[in-house]
């Protein structure tokens, strides 16, 4: 389906009865060519991991429940789910009866497999259980603070380098922003960049997450642009990029790529 028919930045209805047509998908291909990437050949491991805050339905009895939910998509899936059809999809279980929480959560798996083409994970939590929430990734070291002169507001690969020198580092940043390339609104993520490879340098990494400043594209496809100028730029032998966005809807997305399998974004961070 094309994106412009997607329910993203047009005036909606908030159906309150269960309806998986809702979902809309958006097919992953277009971006990943535009990365020089064809026939499903991909460079890593990953997923998307959303968590959705808003989910609610009613009991047998009419009572409401209401609980959060952890999504997993896998990277390696035709399509992505597009955000705004995911919460609109989200409300119609408002007013709709379910047994249980496990029904819930198969009626997610079934609905958002079949939409993204791939087998989906979903894990319903408590709202009454309290979670970790860091403001820095736990191990990570904070480049916000390194000196650029010249720091430019669109998109730049080409202030990425990297020294002769073979680390491991943990790295990463509270300033990536990016616009929705349909409504234009801002989305804010901390960048966590993990590699074993020639030493990155700091100042023009943090050039390169101010340079998408103005970019417009979602997140999925900002994470895997990073994948992809680092292994081509620094030629790292091991990496591992995941971005943290802040919620927006109820809804946040967390994308990570890596050239391993196993790796987690984490815990949620504070402004998440």
């Amino acid at each position: 389906m094309a994106l412009n028919d997607a329910p993203l930045g047009k005036a909606s209805d908030y159906p309150d009865r269960y309806d998986p047509s809702l979902l809309f998908p958006v097919a992953r291909e277009e971006n990943r060519r535009r990365l020089g990437l064809e026939d499903g050949r991909w460079p890593w491991f990953g997923e998307d991991m959303w968590q959705a805050w808003e989910v609610s339905w009613l009991k047998p009895s009419g009572v409401p429940a209401v609980a959060w939910a952890e999504i997993r998509f896998p990277a390696a899936s035709p399509a992505i789910v597009e955000s705004k059809s995911l919460k609109l999809y989200l409300n119609s279980f408002n007013q709709t009866r379910f047994s249980s929480p496990e029904q819930v959560a198969d009626t997610l798996v079934s609905d958002l497999s079949s939409a993204c083409g791939a087998a989906v994970q979903v894990s319903m939590k408590s709202v009454d259980e309290a979670g970790a929430a860091p403001g820095r990734p736990t191990g990570f070291e904070l480049i916000d603070d390194e000196t650029v002169s010249d720091p430019v507001y669109e998109y730049a690969p080409d202030s990425l380098t990297a020294g002769t020198e073979v680390v491991t580092e943990q790295l990463c940043s509270h300033l990536l922003k990016s616009n929705c390339p349909v409504t234009g609104q801002p989305d804010w993520a901390t960048l966590m960049i993990s590699y074993t490879g020639p030493k990155l340098d700091r100042a023009g990494l943090l050039r390169y997450v101010v340079s998408f400043r103005q970019k417009q594209d979602f997140h999925e496809h900002c994470v895997e642009t990073v994948f992809t100028d680092l292994m081509a730029r620094c030629q790292p032998e091991r990496l591992v990029v995941c971005a943290r966005y802040t919620r927006r809807g109820g809804l946040d997305i967390n994308p990570w790529r890596a050239t391993e399998p196993g790796h987690e974004p984490g815990d949620r961070l504070v402004r998440q």
